[in-house]
């Protein structure tokens, strides 16, 4: 009997990762990997999603679309005033005098173009654009041609940046108005960073040690303290004997003033460190979700798993389920279909054997499909032998009651008894 199963070969590249450091380790979903947010675009092919940008309607820090409005309102005071923008009677019946009964549809487009095209709509309109109120359109189109269509257009698409421009500037000012250990702190935060009170605990220190005064014999003290302690200076009794010597020799302030510098630089090299360990970490954590959704991609693109072939409507459930954070977990962020899963038939709807079926698999997949197999090839047996049993009653019973019918035949075959010959010779 030949051989046809297919063999699928992977390719595994070794990376040196620390797990439990990049992904969150629980019982709940927070274990399932997930892509980082935002961080790789989805391939076409299989989905695409879009995210709403931030609605800033309520900054104008500027005051400009403020101004911008006043304008506009400018403009329909002159219009609701029946200036130049709206035309007369008798510029009407003008128009209307230059063509004969069967061009009266020209007649009315004109009107409405002329309308559309006010002198005074434009010259405002251009003083706007000169004033830098406005930006014009990047077309040849002169102002003098604009419709009211136009207009309305181009004061949407004006709005439109103003609010875009809000959106990235106001992040950026408001980083800038914070103090410098919150800014410190946004860019922790920024990076991934989930250790607040560690973080704090450092700008603290930082600032602590910031703060102390060369001046005062306590603080020269804590100063020279703190410094020899951290280049490893010797013992703490060393130490102490080494600050009471500065002092007897009236070098204290001295000692303090040159150590100060550099324990700020030292202090300030232990927050850089820790931004600069985040940053790596998060580099890690994007790497690691580039990698997660490739192999994912590529495991589903053949439409076979461990040689099950699959339907595109499985597949794409299965890239979707593997790779989109969709759904709220237990951890208050995020997960996919496998994570809540998970926490469904744990905790919302409990289905232990499912659960443990599920674990056996994921624990020992060799030994779960063999026992699947077995059961399969045994449940085979029962149907054949169930077949053969069938089979065999029916040809039983069908030979025994041919025999059966033959007799009932015979049976009723009519007979008379055979006379006696009286002549037959005995």
């Amino acid at each position: 009997m030949s051989n046809n199963n297919k063999t699928m070969q992977s390719t595994v590249e070794t990376v040196d990762l620390d797990l439990n450091e990049i992904f969150d380790g629980a019982v709940t979903a927070e274990g399932v990997t997930v892509p980082k947010e935002n961080s790789v675009k989805p391939k076409n092919n299989i989905f695409s999603k879009r995210t709403p940008d931030a609605d800033m309607s309520f900054a104008d820090p500027t005051g400009e679309t403020t101004d911008l409005v006043k304008e506009v309102e400018k403009t329909d005071k002159v219009e609701s005033e029946e200036t130049d923008l709206k035309l007369d009677k008798e510029e009407v019946e003008d128009i209307l005098d230059t063509f004969t009964e069967e061009d009266t549809d020209e007649a009315s487009d004109e009107i409405e173009e002329k309308i559309n095209k006010g002198s005074g709509a434009s010259q405002i309109f251009k003083t706007l654009i000169e004033k830098d109120k406005l930006v014009g359109f990047d077309d040849e189109r002169s102002l003098d041609d604009y419709s009211a269509k136009d207009w309305e257009e181009l004061i949407d698409a004006n709005l439109e940046e103003k609010a875009r421009q809000i959106r990235n500037e106001t992040p950026k000012q408001f980083f800038e108005s914070l103090p410098e250990e919150l800014q410190i702190a946004a860019r922790y935060v920024a990076e991934g960073g989930q250790d607040m009170k560690g973080l704090f605990q450092t700008l603290a220190q930082t600032e602590e040690t910031r703060s102390l005064d060369v001046k005062n014999e306590r603080d020269q003290e804590r100063i020279i303290l703190d410094y020899l302690t951290a280049t490893g200076y010797g013992t703490s009794e060393e130490i102490v004997e080494e600050i009471e010597m500065w002092k007897d020799l009236g070098k204290l302030e001295q000692q303090a003033s040159k150590f100060k510098p550099k324990l700020d630089k030292m202090q300030e090299k232990v927050i850089a460190q820790k931004l600069q360990q985040q940053q790596s970490k998060r580099k890690q954590q994007e790497n690691a979700s580039q990698t997660y959704m490739q192999n994912v991609y590529d495991t589903l693109k053949e439409g076979i798993v461990n040689d099950v072939k699959m339907g595109r409507k499985t597949q794409a459930m299965l890239y979707n389920g593997l790779v989109e954070p969709n759904y709220p977990s237990v951890s208050g962020k995020n997960t996919n279909l496998l994570g809540h899963l998970l926490e469904k038939y744990q905790f919302v709807e409990p289905n232990y054997p499912l659960i443990a079926e599920a674990l056996w698999l994921l624990a020992d997949p060799s030994g779960y499909k063999t026992k699947i197999m077995e059961k399969g090839a045994h449940t085979a047996v029962e149907k054949t032998v169930r077949k053969l049993k069938t089979e065999q009653a029916n040809s039983g019973g069908s030979s025994l009651g041919v025999q059966q019918r033959d007799e009932e035949k015979r049976s009723s075959t009519r007979k008379i008894t055979r006379p006696n010959n009286i002549f037959k010779r005995t």
